[in-house]
């Protein structure tokens, strides 16, 4: 095992080589001298951070989750399913031509747009209740901005090496090998924003057939311009602006502050037990003094460049890699892990009061989050389970409200729109219910029955009905309205839809 002295001499060398004495690791400049300028001003340009790579559980963690959402985003668009002949076999896909979203086995049709609406509450509650049991994990781990990001600062240490070295090659003149490596670095940022914007379009169109159209430059206008405009903007907030997304463009930071309360674990330093810090040499004691060496691992870990010492801040996405920093620390200098470690507010002051630490998942936060998110799941199943392939929609004439005929009835005119969700042709019966001594009629071609539609698979079919009522009986409405039924029955299995509407005639 490496002397432990030696080793923390080496890594407090390195923060005062690297960063000008700026524990916080910031380009040039002390954190003392940053905040001095920015309590003169109300503006304070960036000032880079540089993480530095750290090895342990959640570290392993955010690159296992990284892999899988990149994964499901580039190849989901190349999944096929067989909905049978005529219709797209795109596993998801939202085709905008014929107003469709297909997912998997689901097909959800414009009117059917609730679905949607409720697949988004149920994403909003479950954020909600995660952020109340274990804070910003969402935005540490699987938030687009944090993936990608991850993966640009990756490919960053790829070309220019860990994080000292990647300050001591900004520092340094421009050279050949300087050129050479941040060239190499940027282009393979437009590389994955290409891919970034290109997987993305393939959402809207069938993947292959787009492919084989970008690649010989026959593909949409519009095709090539999402390219670019989601290429860009990939390459700008991951690449460029990183951790400024999240502190000054990003809303949810300021949201999750009502989602926490003292019992929601959130990444922390146990001040406790670390206090009161300061360097340490091996073989002398531990006693007055806490765990913390006061190493500045953890802030050289953070993403976001802040120093998780200094208590909860807006700017942390509780990505733990500053667990994993202290962990490593704590081991070379044979204290406990979990100095900085996943803890409550709660269990601080039983701490501090002598108390044992406990969890508690079970409170009216959660339960509410909990009961929320279950009935507009249930909701949502149950609607799903009673999803209808027959859809129908009925719009009165506004203009004239009614006609007058030569024999004194008086007739009405209303549009049928009736949706087949089915995969094959259906043939359907309009009738309707109601209203006594009415008559349904239709412009139909010659030798097809009046009240009979036919409608092509997965199509809609909008088709003009009349209803013309007796004088005698047009005179008997009261007020001049009467409400009815058009009833559309499915011939092939006997399912039907009801829509009601209103007949009107003279008020007199």
């Amino acid at each position: 095992m490496t002397d432990t002295a030696t080793t923390l001499e080496s890594l407090a060398a390195e923060a005062a080589a690297t960063a000008g004495a700026n524990p916080h690791g910031r380009e040039g400049e002390s954190y003392t001298a940053v905040n001095s300028e920015k309590n003169r001003s109300l503006y304070a340009s960036r000032v880079k951070v540089y993480p530095k790579l750290v090895h342990g559980s959640f570290r392993r963690l955010k690159w296992l989750v990284m892999a899988v959402t990149l994964a499901i985003y580039y190849i989901t668009p190349w999944l096929r399913w067989d909905r049978g002949p005529s219709l797209p076999d795109q596993a998801v896909l939202l085709d905008f031509p014929a107003r469709r979203f297909y997912f998997f086995f689901l097909e959800i049709w414009p009117q059917e747009f609730y679905y949607i609406t409720g697949l988004l509450i149920l994403a909003a509650l479950g954020l909600f209740l995660v952020t109340s049991v274990a804070g910003r994990v969402w935005c540490g781990y699987t938030c687009p901005q944090t993936v990608w990001t991850d993966l640009f600062i990756h490919v960053e240490r790829f070309f220019e090496g860990d994080r000292a070295k990647r300050i001591r090659l900004d520092k340094s003149p421009m050279s050949v090998g300087k050129l050479a490596r941040k060239t190499g670095k940027h282009l393979t940022w437009i590389l994955i924003a290409l891919a970034t914007g290109g997987a993305w379009v393939f959402y809207f169109a069938d993947a292959p057939t787009l492919a084989g159209q970008l690649v010989s430059f026959e593909a949409p206008a519009a095709a090539y311009l999402f390219i670019a405009l989601f290429a860009f903007t990939t390459y700008l907030l991951g690449g460029i602006a990183r951790e400024q997304v999240c502190i000054y463009m990003c809303p949810w930071p300021r949201i999750q502050g009502a989602m926490f309360d003292e019992d929601s674990l959130l990444v922390s330093y146990k001040e406790d037990r670390g206090e009161k810090r300061g360097p340490h040499k091996k073989g002398t004691s531990w006693e007055g003094r806490g765990d913390c060496i006061d190493c500045g691992q953890c802030v050289a870990a953070c993403p976001m460049g802040i120093d998780i010492r200094d208590g909860m801040q807006l700017e942390c996405i509780q990505c733990a890699l500053c667990i994993d920093a202290c962990n490593e620390i704590m081991d070379k200098v044979e204290r406990p892990r979990g100095l900085i470690a996943y803890d409550t507010f709660r269990n601080q002051e039983r701490r501090r009061a002598g108390e044992a630490p406990r969890l508690n998942l079970v409170r009216p936060r959660t339960i509410l989050y909990s009961s929320v998110l279950a009935l507009v799941a249930a909701i949502m199943l149950v609607a799903l389970s009673n999803r209808s392939t027959l859809d129908v929609s009925v719009l009165a004439d506004r203009n004239p409200l009614f006609v007058r005929l030569s024999d004194g009835s008086i007739r009405n005119g209303y549009q049928v729109k009736i949706v087949n969700k089915e995969h094959s042709e259906r043939t359907y019966r309009v009738s309707i219910e109601g209203l006594d001594g009415a008559i349904l009629t239709r412009a139909v071609l010659a030798g097809e029955a009046n009240e009979i539609v036919v409608v092509e698979a997965d199509k809609l079919e909008n088709v003009r009905f009349f209803v013309s009522l007796p004088a005698e009986r047009a005179q008997a409405l009261n007020g001049g309205e009467a409400d009815f039924d058009f009833i559309v029955t499915d011939l092939a299995d006997g399912k039907t839809a009801t829509k009601e509407t209103t007949f009107r005639g003279p008020a007199e």
